[in-house]
C-alpha cells in the first residue's frame, strides 16, 4: 500500500434533526441542493480540487441514499485501486454491534481504514456544510507551524459565538485556550469542525479517550490534545461557508445562489462542485412559461411561471401555477393553477391543482416552533397534497394527505400533518 501523504474522514453520519420532515428518511448530508446537488458533494468537491484522493465517508443515520450517491465515487474520480472514496457505515464487531456515539468515537472506530495507508496527516470534515476550502493551503499553514492540531476557524458574530467551539489564539495563531459552546464567550473565532491531525498525535488521543461515552472532537479530543501541551493552531477562513442545519438556513443557502452576483458561485470554472448526474432529457418550457432569476433542473418542464426559485431535476410545473421564493426537489409535480410561496418541497411529491401553499398570516408551529419557522411551508419527501386545499405559514406537511385531512379545505398556519410511519 503507498503511503498517503494525508487522507480524509468525512463524517455524514447526521440526522440533522433540525431540518424537520426534511430529513425523516434521509441524512442531512444526503438532502439535494441548489437544484442538482447534495450536500455532501461540497466538502467532497473540495477534497478533489484540494488534490486529496482518499476519502473515507462515515455514514450512519439513514445511509442508504448516500451510499447509492457516493457509490464507488467516479463522479468525484474518487473511483481508484489505491485509496479512493469508502463508505464506512458502523459495522458488527463479533461481540457487539457498536453504532457511531460520537464524532471521535466514529473515526476510532475506524482506525484500522486509516492505519492501511500510514498517512502523516487526517484531515477531519463535515459532510453537511456549504463551502468552498483549499484543504492543501491549511496543510501548508499546519507544516509552517509544526503543528499537532490545526483547527479551522471564522470569525462570527459574538452575539452567536455560544453556538461554536471558540479558540482563543494569540497573534501567532496559536490556541491558548479551547471552549465548546461557552454561555459567555471571550472570542469570536469559531471552530469549524474541520480539523488537520498528524496522525500520531490523534491515534494517542483516540486511544487515551476511547472509553469516554459519545466521544467527540470538541468536548474530549481537542481538550484532551490541549491538555498534553500538543501545539494547537487555528487556520482563519475567511470564504463563504453556511452551515445550513435549519430550514432558514437552508432556503436563505439556497437563495442567495440565485443572486445576480452570487456570493457562492456553482459556475466557477477553476473550482467546479462534482456531483453524480442522472443522464435525462433537457428542461422544457412551454410557450406560456414565465421563468425568472431561477435555477431550472435538467428534464423540468414548465408551464407556468417560477418566480425566485431552485427547482431540481424532473420537477413538473402546471398550467397556471405561479412559483415564488421556493425550492422544489427532484421529482415533485406541481398542478395546474397551484399558487406556491416561501416553500421546501422534497423530492417525489405530488401538489395538486388549484392548491395554495404559504396563505395567510404567521403563527408559531404546533410541533415545533422552533424547527419550522421562518414564515415556510416544509413537505417531507414523497408526500401529497390533494387539489383544492389552502396551506399556511410555518406548517410541515408528510405522507400522503387526503381531502379529509384538511378541515374546511385548510392547513392554518401553524399547522402540521404527519401520517403515522412519518418521522418528526
Amino acid at each position: 500500500m503507498v503511503r498517503k501523504e494525508m487522507i480524509a474522514m468525512l463524517l455524514a453520519g447526521g440526522q440533522g434533526s433540525r431540518l424537520g420532515v426534511l430529513t425523516a428518511s434521509v441524512a442531512k448530508p444526503a438532502v439535494a441542493f441548489g437544484g442538482k446537488y447534495r450536500i455532501i458533494d461540497f466538502p467532497l468537491s473540495n477534497c478533489i480540487n484540494s488534490g486529496i484522493d482518499t476519502v473515507g465517508v462515515l455514514t450512519q443515520y439513514q445511509p442508504l441514499r448516500l451510499n447509492t450517491h457516493i457509490g464507488i465515487g467516479i463522479p468525484w474520480d474518487l473511483d481508484r485501486n489505491n485509496g479512493g472514496g469508502t463508505v464506512l457505515p458502523p459495522y458488527e464487531k463479533s461481540n457487539n454491534s457498536e453504532w457511531y456515539t460520537g464524532t471521535a468515537n466514529a473515526i476510532y472506530q475506524n482506525l484500522n481504514y486509516m492505519e492501511q495507508y500510514n498517512p502523516e496527516y487526517v484531515l477531519i470534515l463535515s459532510g453537511d456544510h456549504i463551502y468552498k476550502m483549499d484543504y492543501e493551503v491549511m496543510l501548508d499553514f499546519h507544516k509552517e507551524n509544526q503543528a499537532d492540531v490545526t483547527i479551522a476557524t471564522m470569525p462570527v458574530p459574538l452575539e452567536e459565538a455560544s453556538r461554536f467551539g471558540i479558540v482563543i489564539a494569540d497573534e501567532n495563531k496559536k490556541i491558548s485556550e479551547f471552549e465548546e459552546k461557552p454561555e459567555h464567550p471571550r472570542s469570536n473565532l469559531a471552530s469549524m469542525g474541520i480539523y488537520i491531525f498528524s496522525f500520531k498525535v490523534l491515534k494517542e488521543a483516540l486511544l487515551a479517550m476511547k472509553d469516554q461515552s459519545n466521544c467527540d472532537f470538541g468536548k474530549h479530543i481537542i481538550p484532551y490534545c490541549h491538555e498534553k501541551g500538543q501545539r494547537l493552531f487555528a487556520y482563519e477562513y475567511n470564504g463563504y461557508w453556511k452551515d445550513v442545519g435549519t430550514l432558514g438556513s437552508y432556503w436563505e443557502a439556497n437563495m442567495e445562489l440565485i443572486d445576480l452576483i452570487p456570493e457562492f458561485n456553482l459556475y466557477e470554472e477553476y473550482w467546479k462542485i462534482y456531483t453524480k448526474s442522472d443522464i435525462i432529457e433537457p428542461q422544457y418550457l412551454s410557450e406560456e412559461a414565465v421563468v425568472e432569476k431561477s435555477i431550472i433542473g435538467e428534464g423540468t418542464e414548465v408551464y407556468g411561471e417560477v418566480h425566485n426559485c431552485v427547482i431540481g431535476a424532473g420537477v413538473s410545473i402546471g398550467k397556471g401555477a405561479v412559483v415564488r421564493d421556493s425550492i422544489i426537489m427532484k421529482g415533485t409535480k406541481i398542478g395546474d393553477g397551484a399558487v406556491v410561496d416561501r416553500a421546501i418541497i422534497a423530492e417525489n411529491c405530488e401538489i395538486g391543482d388549484h392548491v395554495k401553499l404559504g396563505v395567510g398570516e404567521e403563527a408559531p408551529n404546533t410541533l415545533n416552533d422552533k424547527i419550522y419557522a421562518f414564515g415556510l411551508v416544509t413537505i417531507g419527501e414523497d408526500s401529497v397534497v390533494p387539489s383544492d386545499v389552502s396551506v399556511g405559514k410555518n406548517t410541515a406537511i408528510s405522507g400522503v394527505t387526503k381531502k379529509e385531512d384538511y378541515p374546511d379545505g385548510a392547513l392554518l398556519s401553524g399547522g402540521v400533518i404527519i401520517k403515522a410511519g412519518d418521522a418528526e
